[in-house]
């Protein structure tokens, strides 16, 4: 059914996100990433706190999304796994015909920084090409120039037919 589809491909964002977090080298923490003014280490806690902070939203609470809980980078793939494992039994437990869109904020806030991951520490990924789809479907739509924020920049132009996670990272403000 309909509803299940942006809650599966949110599962195979957080799974690629754990597998790409697994290949950080220590070596990379200081290392800089498409994301202004982060680090490889920074990027890694904010990717590690982003499941429980999707988990605090749904509740009705308001996370910070300003500051990162430090994150050591031996339980990063680990701590990550646990949040996402949160995350989606929250989903699930919101039952048949729950509104499921913004799963697909979550797994455009995901697909992103596992790209930007990605870039940064070299690693050699084939990517969830519909991860990406979706991320860049959504955040097509709902970013503007009033509401872009210091987390993205201005929409980078890239060719219509560059690789999906290029134009995803383009639309999300980086410079692929």
């Amino acid at each position: 059914m309909a509803t299940d589809v942006p809650l599966t491909v949110l599962s195979r964002a957080l799974d690629q996100a754990v597998s790409v977090l697994g290949g950080v080298q220590e070596s990379q923490l200081g290392d800089p990433t498409p994301c202004p003014d982060w680090d490889v280490r920074r990027l890694v806690a904010h990717l590690v706190a982003a499941p429980a902070r999707f988990v605090e939203m749904g509740s009705g609470g308001q996370p910070d999304w300003s500051t990162d809980p430090p994150v050591g980078l031996g339980e990063a793939a680990s701590s990550f796994r646990a949040n996402a494992d949160e995350l989606l039994a929250t989903w699930r437990s919101k039952g048949e015909g729950a509104d499921t869109s913004m799963a697909d904020w979550q797994t455009a806030e995901v697909a992103v920084h596992t790209w930007d991951l990605v870039k940064a520490t070299g690693q050699d990924r084939d990517l969830d090409p519909e991860v990406a789809e979706r991320g860049m479907a959504f955040m097509s739509t709902g970013l503007t120039d009033e509401n872009r924020g210091p987390a993205f920049g201005p929409e980078v132009q890239v060719p219509g037919d560059a690789p999906v996670y290029v134009r995803l990272a383009a639309v999300a403000g980086r410079a692929p």
